[in-house]
């Protein structure tokens, strides 16, 4: 089947846009990556700079209690003081080798210990000696001498400097803290845009394997209508249609196959960019609980509400997008299947369905009959099986609220054709409606039950595949009746 000039340029168009698409995709993905990576280093220097914070004010408290077990050792001579310093004292020096390692990327920082580090060593020596004194009994030399040694002065340098170390610390926090927001609100814009070409591909592909399906059920439409006058036009248009039914496999298989392929790279990327919000939120907690003062309100929302909205979005656009290449790869798989006809009891066969899939049938309370006899048929049991079993499963599915299920599945013959009828009393189909439900991934009514709406297009895509049709006849309320019109004896021409 060769598709008209303007229709062929709209496919070309269309195909066009959807690898314009697949490029776009791949390049948020990799944008997505760095945006990422940049968002941890940024992550982890935020920490470092709280760690530094922290060492500092531990060195400070240490120094104050230190100050403050010596003066009261100096003024009461009380064991309880003299014990209090000497804890205290022991952890300068590690709390200073702390800090200078943590500072070691800062030389500021280092200036200003290497500042610190003489004054405490000065104002240790001062302490120990006055500790000595007061030991030794000789409280009032310790007294006198504490009034007049230089560790007033040694303590306000050292407070001003540790000061100064933690005003730096404070200006640090707030460019990184600056550049973690930028990085989170560019990771928010390309996730919607890489969310909106998702969709925008998804719906490209949709009307390109839409346009190719509805071409070629038309094409048979057209064939079954002249099948009894125009013999020679059949044998002709049979055989474009079997050529233009492999195109659109070779074309659903490969274009669903790509789309997985970017697909999978987003759906890994949101589990990357998952994991990384969490120790973003623990940040943003303890900036809170620790400095309120650098934390903007911009910054509490992006961790907390837009980031984890953004993530949940595009986990579920994925996972919809998976599931209609999955529908899409399924039509094809099924569009390759080799139809082998053989001799058919369709009521044996309905009975088989019922069997298999009675537990559904009670749960959802209803009955489902076979009216014997039925006409037998030649064609392929698998095909008819998949039909039957889906158009009794819908009808059992969408039942009238408060008025008990009864499906009946007949036959009947009308010259070489077998026509089987499954017959119910739900909740029926609009008249409008009739023809959108057979199309791929349109449904009909309230959406209130699972589904992807592939069951009746598939059933219609294997019904043309056994050289029949497939129609409803139904009304809002009463019920539904699908007939589906087949040859009663099926040959391999008429299948291919």
């Amino acid at each position: 089947m060769k598709l008209p000039s303007s229709e062929g340029r709209v496919a070309r168009w269309l195909v066009a846009f959807m690898t314009l698409g697949f490029i776009a995709l791949a390049a948020a993905a990799v944008a997505i990556g760095w945006i990422t990576v940049r968002n941890r280093t940024y992550t982890a220097e935020i920490l470092h700079t709280q760690d530094v914070r922290q060492a500092i004010a531990t060195l400070q408290i240490e120094m104050e209690q230190s100050e403050t077990a010596r003066r009261g050792y100096v003024l009461t001579g009380q064991p309880l003081f003299a014990a209090a310093y000497a804890r205290t004292a022991g952890k300068l020096v590690p709390a200073i080798q702390d800090l200078r390692h943590l500072t070691r990327d800062n030389r500021h920082q280092i200036d200003r210990l290497d500042l610190i580090e003489p004054r405490v060593a000065d104002l240790r020596a001062l302490r120990t000696q006055s500790m000595t004194l007061v030991a030794a009994g000789r409280m009032a030399e310790a007294q006198r001498r504490f009034t007049v040694d230089a560790s007033v002065p040694l303590m306000r340098g050292i407070r001003y400097r540790l000061q100064a170390m933690a005003a730096e610390e404070v200006r640090l926090l707030a460019i990184r803290s600056g550049r973690q927001q930028w990085t989170s609100a560019l990771f928010l814009s390309v996730a919607g845009t890489a969310a909106v070409l998702l969709a925008i591909v998804a719906i490209l592909a949709i009307l390109v394997i839409r346009r190719y399906t509805t071409d070629l059920a038309a094409s048979r439409d057209s064939l079954r209508n002249l099948n009894e006058t125009l013999e020679e036009q059949v044998v002709e248009r049979t055989a474009d249609l079997s050529r233009a039914n492999e195109e659109i496999q070779r074309f659903a298989y490969i274009v669903s196959h790509d789309l997985r392929s970017p697909l999978v790279n987003v759906m890994g990327f949101t589990a990357e960019l998952a994991s990384a919000a969490t120790p973003l939120a623990e940040l943003v907690d303890r900036a809170e609980a620790e400095a309120p003062h650098i934390l903007t309100e911009d910054a509490r929302l992006a961790a907390r509400e837009d980031l984890p909205e953004a993530i949940g979005f595009i986990r579920t656009s994925t996972q919809k997008m998976d599931r209609l290449i999955n529908a899409i790869l399924k039509l094809a798989r099924e569009g390759r299947r080799t139809i082998a006809p053989e001799h058919i009891d369709p009521a044996q066969l309905v009975d088989t369905i019922i069997g298999s899939i009675q537990h559904i049938i009670d749960d959802r309370g209803a009955e489902v009959r076979v009216e014997r006899p039925m006409p037998s048929i030649v064609t392929d049991r698998l095909a008819l099986e998949q039909i039957l079993s889906n158009l009794i499963e819908n009808a059992t599915k969408y039942l009238k609220p408060g008025r008990p299920g009864e499906i009946v599945v007949r036959g009947r013959t009308e010259r070489n054709r077998v026509i089987l009828s499954v017959v119910d009393n739900g909740r029926g189909i609009d008249p409008r409606d009739h023809q959108r439900v057979f199309d791929l991934f349109r449904r009909s009514g309230a959406q209130d039950q699972p589904g992807e709406g592939i069951g009746l297009a598939h059933v219609r895509a294997l019904a043309y595949r056994l050289g029949g049709t497939i129609d409803v006849q139904s009304t809002l309320g009463d019920g539904a009746t699908f007939r589906l019109n087949l040859p009663a004896i099926l040959t391999i021409q008429d299948a291919s």
